[in-house]
């Protein structure tokens, strides 16, 4: 049986991405730049090995920021709604994260772990029970 890929897109529709590929890593995420992106306490991402395994229809604007690792991100989202649709890495050209909440069916995010806890607010309670990594673990 062949797995159900993984799909979705903004919220107007007019960014849409799908993969076949498994993702590779699912986190919850609470540095700052996560903060700001999503307006709330954390961000929530799965990231999947192979980008150009993503399909991406229509025009996303994409902007750049260092991380708090001080490596590139390049974030993208929709010109028409704003939502955003997918992140890269310039030190990991290889990867793609989406975020959870942009999934046709976001009830597939499993998140593994929590990063960049030192950067979380106390009101932001995220599952006891996931690891926590005070910021991204290595390798």
């Amino acid at each position: 049986m062949t797995p159900q890929p993984y799909t979705g897109g903004c919220a107007c529709g007019a960014v849409r991405y799908a993969t076949k590929q498994a993702p590779v890593f699912q986190n919850h995420c609470q540095c700052r730049d996560c903060q700001r992106r999503s307006g709330t306490g954390h961000g929530a991402w799965l990231t999947f090995p192979a980008r150009a395994e993503m399909a991406i229809s229509g025009h996303a604007t994409e902007w750049q920021v260092a991380g708090d690792s001080g490596h590139l991100k390049i974030h993208a989202f929709c010109p028409v709604c704003g939502t955003p649709v997918y992140l890269r890495f310039a030190a990991m050209p290889d990867l793609i994260s989406v975020p959870a909440g942009s999934l046709d069916d976001p009830g597939r995010f499993a998140p593994q772990v929590l990063t960049y806890r030192v950067r979380g607010p106390a009101w932001d309670t995220i599952d006891a029970s996931l690891k926590a990594f005070e910021r991204m673990p290595a390798g």
